[in-house]
């Protein structure tokens, strides 16, 4: 833009540079928006010069952000000026400030097309731009053809054309249906004669839209394509503004062979030998330099041609070619060309015939796998998961597993996977297979999914000859310390069903395995027990003759489970004490299982359709939320309260648009689903059906310790999130209602902060419940709102206020709930990046003349996207060490602590599931965390921690948080802070967590030396 000559624009722009800060800046951008706003009421005062002055303004303002809604008029206007000047800023600011679909574009489509069809070339530039930028579709019915005219127009000079062709690809791309390209072909190829090669380009970009829309119609176009690629390849007639650090116009011949891609073969042999001549040379001619930027240029051109051998399917020699061309980049020191190198070899795999030739680079590969760039460490994972067969499987799955001990926690579920595939595919024996998955599930546990373990289960049991071997595995493994909780499941299932065939081998007796699997009981999560409670009873089964003190052992610990809380344990221990008192009978009812019947894996089904799994998890996740899946239970009590007669049953009401079939079929049979599963309802309901609204979330009689103590830790949110407006939350606690909450809202919430279920609200005529399930950065809640009157709520409305780092669906609410009532209704959340704020929900219904409404936090807080994980020394420190210091690593002095016991404060952490590692500090007061934090952002992020207290004062600590995001790090620090600073009086902390073990000290003489000093920071490792 010339501004010369407009001092009034000069000085407002020097105005705007010289503010101090954002809001003087506005208040000036006001002052001159109002200036212009004057000026131009009073338009027939304005000299042309002044409205151009004016418009430009108006450009600059709206460059700087700022909404300009007035003066549109004035700068269509200037379109149809007679001068250059005018014209130009006409053009431009148009293109800038108006979208296809403004009104204003009607008034200047007669002087766009008069400026393109008339005899100045400046102007038809000017008005071709505009077009192009825009690409409206007023303009494409219009204006297409007069655009079709300039291209192919002989008395147009290139600038002009060229220009045409971009705009005539504007607007077949925006609109296919409207710019009429039939019969185009031999223009087309008319145009590939070109010998400007600026027109030539941008015909070329156009040719490439029209094929990828329909190639059959351009096969005329092929040949020319190719004698292009043969000019650019023998620099003929190129001239040195289109030639790049000696490379013959790269972008054209990227163009060329782009559009080669869509035809799907080549039958002319004639002109299929000239293109592989042209492709030959450019495998042969390219090399790399030192000089970047013809680097750039260079594998530009080299990898389309790649991709283009590759679509034609070339002669083995050539192929062996291009790998070996390939193996050269994989071993150079500059990352971007490895990449691209590592790349474009896991595309020639879809090649089969070169498999064994990139074998001969697997070594090299192999090292790719250490490389500092993560992105170049996925790509040579991809590329050797692509490469293994029966022959390498070995030496590739062994090296994976080597490389899981070291390798980032990003990428170890990928890991896992992939390596436990090769293993299943490629096993030259089932022992090996074996020996591989065990392996996995010791050193990756964590990331090691539920299909991996359950497909080692079935092999074992299709094998009777790999049972044996498979037992003995499992029974060493148990002897370690410390194993992960999948080998847990795995263990006992083995040794349940085939433990017995072990029972003439040392340490294998029915009592021996017994207790080495009992010893792992205080260390699992509730979902394991019932496999532990089954393999006892497999034990008991198989020991015969019966042993007196192991019968009497198991028969305890199944007394002990048969009140506990979790259904699913209860069932199984009450059925296996009434089981085992059957004598022989146990024999056929808890005989071997049966063999699996043939099917195709789990786990390779997994591999086909989840190339990221965290990107498919999330897909699936929406496709199978319900957009109306709300189910209403109602109560056929009759309103005075008294019990159901014995014949009753509870049934589903379907309510429109909103049950499924199959959930209201099965309701009617008596069923109810249970996590994912059929299970029978017991046709009687209880005495007092409404105490319970939320069924299987409430607790029967007095709750446990373990659940009072839970409920008491105080979370430590208590303020309202900032990024949701004030003005839409009533602070909580004061609420503005007539009809008082039954229990404190925020106990519960806290409560619900620990726990995966419970109530979160509830009034005297309707009670809110959550159930909630979190894996990874998603949850799933679903709320349980239960009219607890004989007459219906209506009115029923309930909005999700979502703060910005969470992404929340709510399914349909019905706007009335029927008497004695529940609906439950599915929230989905996708949690996008590291944040403390809080969701609310705002719930409004109307009972009689009363209307209710309450603002509740949801529990889907920081610590529901954190799952624990326990790290070793080995990976602890050189993960700590990465983190030198701010922004990844932060520490505060935290005063005002409330004192409590140092073994409190990890069971504390543990509840939040912040788990600490014994071992890793030699200093009895101090405490070490770890665990790993799920965002879509940040994917699977290690957080680490370390506290330091003083014995002589527990009101104060020293906290150190590291971890490879920033904001992440901060966050989790200033939660943790919260949770410090509010957490309850020792008499009340928690005491459900599992103990701390003692901390060893180091045994190593470099270890005992870096830790000389125990109270400082771990000099050297910490």
């Amino acid at each position: 833009m010339a501004l010369s000559g407009m001092r009034g624009l000069s000085v407002f722009i020097s105005d705007i540079r010289n503010c101090q800060n954002k809001e003087q800046e506005r208040l000036r951008v006001d002052k001159e928006l109002g200036n212009v706003r004057t000026r131009f009421k009073n338009e027939k005062g304005l000299s042309p010069y002044e409205k151009k002055k004016y418009v430009w303004k108006m450009l600059y303002i709206y460059m700087l952000g700022y909404d300009v809604d007035f003066g549109h008029m004035e700068a269509v206007s200037l379109i149809s000026a007679p001068k250059y000047p005018e014209k130009q800023v006409g053009y431009i600011v148009t293109a800038c400030l108006l979208n296809e679909n403004h009104d204003f574009l009607r008034l200047a489509i007669n002087t766009v097309r008069n400026d393109i069809i008339g005899r100045n070339e400046t102007f038809q530039c000017l008005a071709l731009t505009m077009v192009g930028n825009i690409g409206g579709r007023e303009f494409a019915e219009s204006l297409a053809p007069d655009v079709q005219k300039l291209l192919i127009s002989s008395s147009c000079r290139p600038l002009v054309r060229k220009k045409a062709a971009l705009c005539l690809l504007r607007l077949f791309r925006k609109n296919p249906d409207v710019v009429n390209v039939d019969g185009w072909a031999d223009r087309m190829a008319q145009l590939l004669d070109e010998r400007d090669l600026g027109v030539l380009t941008s015909s070329m970009s156009l040719l490439v839209a029209l094929v990828a829309n329909n190639h059959e119609a351009y096969w005329s176009c092929l040949p020319k394509c190719v004698k292009t690629l043969e000019r650019l390849a023998r620099n003929q007639d190129v001239p040195q503004e289109y030639t790049y650090y000696g490379i013959p116009s790269p972008w054209l011949q990227v163009k060329t062979m782009r559009a080669l891609q869509y035809f799907p073969t080549i039958e002319d042999p004639n002109t299929r030998r000239s293109l592989f001549e042209v492709l030959q040379r450019i495998l042969m001619g390219t090399d790399v330099v030192k000089n970047v930027n013809k680097n750039n240029a260079s594998h530009a051109v080299l990898f389309e041609a790649l991709a283009l051998v590759m679509h034609l399917d070339a002669e083995k020699e050539m192929m062996s070619q291009c790998v070996a061309l390939l193996g050269k980049f994989i071993a150079v020191r500059e990352p971007n060309i490895r990449y691209l190198g590592l790349e474009n070899m896991t595309r020639m795999l879809l090649v089969t015939d070169v498999q064994d030739i990139i074998k001969r680079h697997q070594a090299q590969i192999i090292t790719s796998l250490k490389d500092p760039d993560i992105s170049i460490r996925r790509r040579a994972l991809d590329l050797l998961y692509g490469m293994c067969d029966v022959t390498n499987a070995k030496d590739i799955v062994e090296e994976l597993l080597q490389y899981l001990s070291t390798a980032e926690f990003a990428m170890r579920e990928e890991l896992s996977l992939k390596a436990a595939i090769l293993a299943e595919k490629f096993a030259p024996d089932l022992s090996w297979y074996v020996d591989v998955i065990l392996q996995l599930i010791d050193k990756a546990g964590d990331f090691v999914s539920d299909d991996i373990w359950f497909r080692v289960v079935q092999f074992v049991t299709n094998n009777e000859d790999l049972q044996p071997y498979a037992a003995a595995k499992a029974r060493e493994y148990l002897d370690k310390p410390a194993i992960h909780e999948t080998m847990v499941k795995v263990s006992a299932y083995l040794l349940g069903e085939f433990g017995h065939l072990l029972a003439r081998r040392p340490g294998c007796s029915p009592k021996e395995i017994f207790s080495v699997i009992h010893e792992k009981l205080p260390t699992v999560l509730s979902s394991t027990i019932p496999i532990l409670l089954s393999t006892y009873a497999k034990i008991l089964m198989h020991t015969q003759p019966p042993d007196p003190e192991l019968q009497n052992q198991i028969w305890a610990i199944f007394n002990k489970y048969e009140s506990c809380i979790d259904a699913e344990i209860q069932q199984r221990a009450v059925e296996y004490i009434a089981l085992s008192r059957k004598g022989a009978a146990l024999m056929d009812i808890l005989a071997e299982m049966p063999k699996f019947p043939e099917r195709q894996s789990a786990l390779i089904k997994k591999a086909d359709t989840e190339v990221d799994t965290a990107e498919q998890s999330a897909l699936k996740l929406r496709a199978q939320q319900q957009t109306s899946s709300a189910l209403v239970v109602t109560d056929q009590r009759p309103a005075n309260g008294t019990p159901l007669s014995s014949g009753t049953q509870l049934s589903l009401v379907k309510v429109p648009g909103m049950s499924s079939t199959a959930d209201h079929n099965s309701a009617e049979q008596g069923f109810s689903h249970e996590n994912g599963t059929l299970t029978k309802v017991d046709p009687q309901p209880p005495a007092d059906l409404l105490g319970d609204l939320l069924g299987p979330l409430a607790i029967e009689g007095p709750p446990s310790t373990d659940v009072q103590s839970q409920q008491t830790i105080v979370s430590g949110l208590k303020d309202v999130p900032n990024t949701i407006e004030a003005a839409a939350i009533v602070p909580f606690g004061e609420q503005t209602n007539s009809v008082q909450p039954i229990g404190n809202i925020a106990e519960r919430f806290q409560a619900l902060c620990l726990k995966d279920s419970g109530v979160l609200y509830e009034d005297p005529y309707i009670q809110i419940g959550i159930k909630a399930e979190w894996r990874a950065h998603h949850g799933r809640l679903v709320l349980f709102l239960g009219n607890k009157n004989t007459s219906p709520l209506v009115s029923v409305q309930a909005i999700i206020l979502p703060p910005s780092h969470l992404k929340m669906e709510l399914s349909l609410v019905p706007e009335t709930i029927p008497p004695r009532a529940q609906v439950q209704c599915p929230l989905e959340v996708v949690n996008l990046r590291p944040s403390r704020d809080v969701a609310v929900l705002d719930f409004s219904y109307k009972f009689g003349n009363n209307m209710i409404n309450v603002k509740l936090r949801l529990p889907a807080v920081l610590n529901k996207f954190l799952q624990p994980i326990t790290v070793t020394a080995e990976e602890f420190f050189p993960q700590w060490r990465s983190l030198s210091g701010p922004p990844l690593k932060l520490q505060e002095v935290v005063r005002g602590v409330r004192p409590m016991p140092l073994l409190d404060m990890a069971n504390l952490f543990n509840s939040f599931q912040l788990i600490v590692c014994p071992g890793l500090d030699p200093n009895p007061n101090n405490l070490v965390a770890s665990t790993t934090f799920y965002s879509e952002s940040t994917r699977a992020m290690l957080c680490l921690v370390r506290i330091e207290t003083d014995p002589a004062d527990r009101t104060q600590l020293r906290m150190t948080v590291a971890s490879g995001e920033p904001a992440l790090t901060f966050e989790l620090k200033e939660f943790m802070k919260e949770q410090l600073v509010n957490i309850p009086t020792a008499s009340h902390a928690p005491t459900a967590a599992p103990p701390v073990p003692a901390v060893p000290q180091p045994t190593s003489p470099a270890a005992a030396a870096a830790l000389t000093d125990p109270g400082a920071m771990l000099a050297g490792l910490l």
